[in-house]
């Protein structure tokens, strides 16, 4: 506890998202020195600290109680207390609680370091095999299938890679949306446990991916990475590009080859194409 009366210290600590021989030796440094210890699941953290010989009172601040469980926080912070702030694992406030309490930090005034750590997304990336200079972290998809489908409009034509966050109880369906979404053709893979015993990349199209475990049971967590669009912008409408494409049918040629050549001579997406025609 700060000893000059002045408001105590609030540090976001990015720990292990598997390994925890990659913890830094400031992390532990940190949470050596902490008066308090805010967890997302403190029984998670708990074995965190075990692991490295901590001993420190732990404060539960998980996403769904975020704002109410953050007030406490910051109480304590303004008595002087220094607080580290850890997820479960890889850097809080990322998919993860800790944003709101960072806000309402600096709302009061209160001093915010940041120790770096690990993070799934930028380990996936590296790990993809994709080149990579611009990429987009979009975190979980929404459940809603409304929501969802509208999210992944939005990002489809993007001409830079998507990454992903998915539970292995999610992962077979989301694979197939991001397949029907972005087309079967894109390429991207599919990284699980990261930094464990299990990690593993997997490599391949969108379409190869998402029947990766029509006979696989999925285990463990996932980070998709998806290469950006390459998708050139059309100066021709979905309604040219179909009137163009039932010209060739008329013609004689098979719906599918003239939804391709009507892709290429327009820019717009076969799979549309082939959507305002069926």
């Amino acid at each position: 506890m700060s000893e000059t009366g002045e408001y105590g210290r609030l540090s976001i600590v990015g720990t292990p998202i598997g390994n925890l021989g990659d913890f830094s030796p400031r992390g532990v440094e940190t949470l050596e020195n902490a008066d308090y210890i805010a967890a997302e699941d403190t029984r998670v953290t708990l074995r965190l600290l075990t692991h490295f010989g901590i001993k420190k009172p732990l404060l539960s601040c998980y996403k769904p109680k975020e704002r109410e469980k953050s007030e406490k926080i910051i109480s304590l912070l303004l008595e002087g207390n220094n607080i580290a702030m850890v997820s479960d694992a890889g850097m809080p406030c990322i998919s993860d609680p800790g944003a709101v309490l960072v806000a309402k930090c600096y709302e009061r005034g209160i001093t915010v370091e940041i120790i770096p750590g690990c993070s799934a997304a930028v380990a996936a990336v590296a790990a993809s095999g994709l080149e990579v200079d611009r990429w987009a972290f979009e975190g979980f998809l929404p459940v809603p299938k409304k929501e969802r489908s509208e999210r992944l409009d939005m990002v489809k034509n993007l001409p830079h890679a998507l990454v992903y966050y998915e539970a292995p109880h999610k992962i077979k369906q989301t694979l197939l949306d991001l397949e029907g979404a972005l087309g079967g053709e894109r390429r991207g893979a599919l990284c699980r446990e990261l930094t464990k015993l299990h990690e593993e990349v997997i490599r391949g199209t969108l379409g190869e991916l998402a029947h990766y475990y029509d006979d696989i049971e999925p285990r463990g967590e996932y980070v998709i990475v998806v290469k950006g669009s390459e998708t050139r912008q059309s100066e021709f409408t979905l309604e040219q590009a179909a009137e163009l494409a039932r010209s060739l049918v008329s013609g004689g040629e098979k719906l599918s080859e003239a939804c391709r050549q009507a892709a290429k001579a327009t820019g717009i997406s076969k799979r549309d194409i082939y959507s305002a025609l069926s």
